[in-house]
C-alpha cells in the first residue's frame, strides 16, 4: 500500500497510552494540526484524537523516482516546523530505505513530541542485487526482497528489524500491512494476536491494520483487538465504500481511523483535472474524470480548490481522525499544511452531500 505520488500514506496513536491515542503535538503546536476539530468538522468522539495531518514517508523510499537527500531533509524539516508530529513509514517503502531515512531525520527530535508508526507482515531478506525495485514502483537497488511472514515469530522479527533500520528504541503504532495480499488467514490467526500480545508487553502503544480492502479491515476491527486502522483510498471525496460497514464498525469498537490515498492516486491532487489523470495507479475512467471535474468546478465557485476539498472531506466523518499525506519536498509539505488548514464553506459540503 504505497503512498501515491506526492499525495497521501499512515498514521499513529499516542506514544504513552496503550488504550488510545493522545495528542502528541501538545500545546505548543504552531499549526493547529494537533487534533482540534476544524470549523467545518463535527465534534470528535474522543478527547484526544490523532493529529489531523500526518507525514507519509513512502516518497522517502524513492517511490516512483529517486528522492534526493536534500529533498528528504527539507520535507521532514518543513513538516516539523509546520507542526506535524505524526510520521508513518514501512519496510515495504523502498525495501527499508524509507525507514532508514526517516529514522535518521527524526533522530535529533525530542522523541516524546512525535508519534511514529511502521508496519509488519513483510520481511526483508537478501536479494539478487543486480537490478532495481521498479516492479514495486520504488527506485532502489534490489539488494533485498520482500517475503510475506505473518507468523508470530515473523511479526516480532519484522518489528525488531524496523527498529534497527530506524535507529530508534520504539515505534508507537505497529500496523499489519496489506493482509489481503499475503497469507490472510495467518494474519488473523497469528499476526493480530501477536500484535495484541506485544502491546500488552509494552513493546508498542497501539496496533492496527493498514489496507485498501474494506472487508479485511472490517473483519479486523470486529476482532476487538485494534486501536486504529489505516484505510487507503476507500473513503475519499470521489468514493466512500468504507462508509457502509467499516466506519460504523470503527465507531462501535472505538477504533480510530487514518485516511490515506485521499487523492485517489492523483485524480484529486490538482486544482484542474488533466485528461490523463491517474486513479488506482492507472488512467482514470471517463465517468470518474467527469465527476472529479464537477467537484473541481464546485470548488472554484466557492473560492477554494479541489485538493483542499479532498483533504478536508474525510475529516468530516466522526470515525476519521487523521489524513496522512505522502510528501517529497518542503514545498509540498507547506502547501499541504495550508490546504489542511483551509476553512471550507459549509454550503460546499451541503451540495456534495445532497
Amino acid at each position: 500500500m504505497p503512498t501515491p505520488p506526492d499525495t497521501a500514506s499512515a498514521g499513529p496513536a499516542g506514544p504513552t497510552d496503550p488504550a488510545g491515542p493522545t495528542d502528541p503535538a501538545g500545546p505548543t503546536d504552531p499549526s493547529g494540526l494537533s487534533g482540534a476539530a476544524a470549523p467545518d468538522a463535527p465534534a470528535r468522539r474522543r478527547r484526544n484524537p490523532l493529529p489531523e495531518l500526518g507525514f507519509g514517508a513512502a516518497q522517502l523510499g524513492n517511490l516512483y523516482r529517486v528522492t534526493t537527500d536534500d529533498e528528504a531533509r527539507g520535507a521532514v524539516d518543513a513538516a516539523w516546523e509546520g507542526g506535524i508530529r505524526m510520521f508513518d513509514t514501512a519496510p515495504h517503502y523502498g525495501i527499508g530505505t524509507s525507514e532508514r531515512r526517516l529514522g535518521a531525520l527524526l533522530a535529533d527530535r525530542p522523541r516524546e513530541e512525535y508519534v511514529l508508526s511502521t508496519k509488519v507482515g513483510r520481511l526483508l531478506v537478501p536479494g539478487p542485487g543486480d537490478g532495481d525495485d521498479m516492479e514495486h514502483e520504488f527506485a532502489v537497488p534490489d539488494d533485498h526482497i520482500r517475503v510475506w511472514d505473518m507468523s508470530g515469530q515473523g511479526i516480532r522479527r519484522s518489528h525488531a528489524e524496523s527498529l534497527e533500520r530506524l535507529g530508534l528504541d520504539r515505534v508507537d503504532i505497529l500496523y499489519l500491512h496489506d493482509p489481503e495480499e499475503g497469507p490472510t488467514e495467518q494474519a488473523f490467526a497469528e499476526a493480530l494476536p501477536t500484535l495484541a500480545a506485544m502491546r500488552e508487553e509494552g513493546l508498542i502503544s497501539c496496533i492496527g491494520v493498514g489496507s485498501k480492502d474494506v472487508d479485511v479491515l472490517t473483519r479486523a476491527v470486529r476482532t476487538g483487538l485494534l486501536d486504529v486502522v489505516m484505510v487507503s483510498g476507500r473513503y475519499t471525496l470521489l468514493e466512500q465504500p468504507a462508509a457502509e460497514q467499516l466506519l460504523p464498525a470503527c465507531l462501535d469498537h472505538e477504533v480510530e481511523v487514518v485516511a490515506v490515498s485521499v487523492f485517489n492516486s492523483g485524480i484529486l491532487s490538482r486544482p484542474t483535472v488533466p485528461d490523463r489523470a491517474k486513479y488506482e495507479y492507472g488512467d482514470a475512467p471517463v465517468d470518474l474524470l467527469q465527476r472529479a471535474r464537477e467537484l473541481a468546478a464546485l470548488a472554484v465557485r466557492h473560492g477554494v480548490e479541489l485538493p483542499e476539498l479532498a483533504i478536508r472531506y474525510p475529516l468530516r466523518h466522526p470515525a476519521i481522525s487523521s489524513v496522512v499525506l505522502g510528501m517529497r519536498t518542503a514545498d509540498q509539505v507547506r502547501q499541504n499544511i495550508e490546504r489542511c488548514l483551509r476553512e471550507i464553506p459549509e454550503e460546499i459540503w451541503e451540495q456534495i452531500d445532497a
